[in-house]
């Protein structure tokens, strides 16, 4: 009997392990090092984004599960990074000044708040302690400076280098036909009757008459580009509705449209220059080009960091 019972302590005992595993499992995605991350913590880190999600892949679930599945995935990838940097600055030795935490929670509360006790009811409102919040400030500085130290802002790119990614994505430098535009647009109320046609028209008159088309913008043309005096800029055709793009490109440089006429409101447009498709120049581009690949390299450095870090530590998935 003895045997009997033992056994079956065993067994209950055995059982309750594994349901205790998978209760941990459950409440723990990561440990790194000694530091456990939750999937609350992931759940709190994605949350915005999943509610965009959401909204944006309502009607396809399985799209909406996929990129809801990238998006925890990436947060976790986050909080595991933040924790490695944080362990690599303990185990470094380095220390700084507690008073760098409090003058930079002073900054932040004179931005953001009128003074403490404000800032410590919003913080409560957010289910957090000031302490919880002085703690994740410490680490967010601690963070920024092993950036810095670990990850060079200056990178330097060579001009070689540039050139090379110009030729090999140079049709994503190629612009369309283009034209200079000013347009004067005159939107049609509920009851319009033809007045927003027949303002256009007065338009027209004074603009025969010697009236500068900018100034005739700047009076009469609605939204924002009448403070502007209806300047467009250069534009695609492929950028404005079919019925004014079919009007605006058979325009020559100089030339300006009658009125033309759209279910919503009524334009007039003046063609100031034009340009034929072309692939854009490599000095217009080569800051474009520069900002890329000084990002791309700065990508694959902090990698290139996160992954020594990790094969220094000890990381477990669950």
């Amino acid at each position: 009997m003895r045997r009997v019972l033992s056994f079956l302590g065993a067994l209950w005992l055995g059982q309750a392990a594994v349901l205790a595993e998978q209760f941990v499992s459950d409440g723990i995605a990561v440990i790194v090092n000694e530091a456990i991350i939750t999937y609350q913590d992931v759940e709190r880190l994605a949350g915005n984004s999943i509610t965009v999600l959401i909204n944006q892949y309502r009607s396809q679930p399985e799209i909406l599960r996929e990129r809801i599945n990238e998006t925890k995935a990436d947060a976790t990838e986050q909080l595991i990074e933040r924790q490695l940097i944080l362990a690599d600055f303990k185990s470094a030795g380095f220390n700084f000044p507690e008073s760098i935490i409090e003058d930079t929670i002073q900054d932040r509360i004179k931005q953001q708040y009128r003074d403490r006790v404000t800032m410590t009811q919003s913080l409560r409102a957010e289910g957090m302690t000031y302490e919880a919040y002085r703690q994740r400030t410490r680490e967010q500085i601690i963070i920024e400076a092993m950036r810095r130290k670990n990850l060079n802002p200056d990178i330097l790119i060579s001009p070689q280098r540039i050139l090379n990614f110009y030729e090999q994505f140079k049709t994503n430098y190629a612009v369309g036909e283009q034209a200079r535009l000013r347009m004067i647009v005159l939107n049609k109320k509920a009851d319009d009757n033809g007045a927003a046609k027949q303002l256009a028209q007065e338009i027209i008159r004074k603009l025969d008459e010697g009236a500068k088309f900018n100034e005739m913008a700047k009076i009469y043309s609605e939204g924002a580009r009448g403070a502007t005096e209806g300047d467009f800029g250069w534009t695609e055709r492929s950028v404005l509705r079919k019925e004014l793009a079919d009007v605006a490109f058979t325009l020559k440089p100089g030339q300006r449209s009658d009125v033309v006429e759209l279910n919503d409101s009524c334009w007039v447009i003046l063609v100031e220059e034009k340009r034929e498709a072309h692939v854009r120049a490599l000095a217009e581009v080569r800051d474009d080009i520069e900002r890329i690949l000084r990002q791309t390299e700065s990508e694959r450095l902090r990698k290139k960091w996160i992954t020594r870090l990790k094969d220094k530590s000890f990381v477990r998935y669950f």
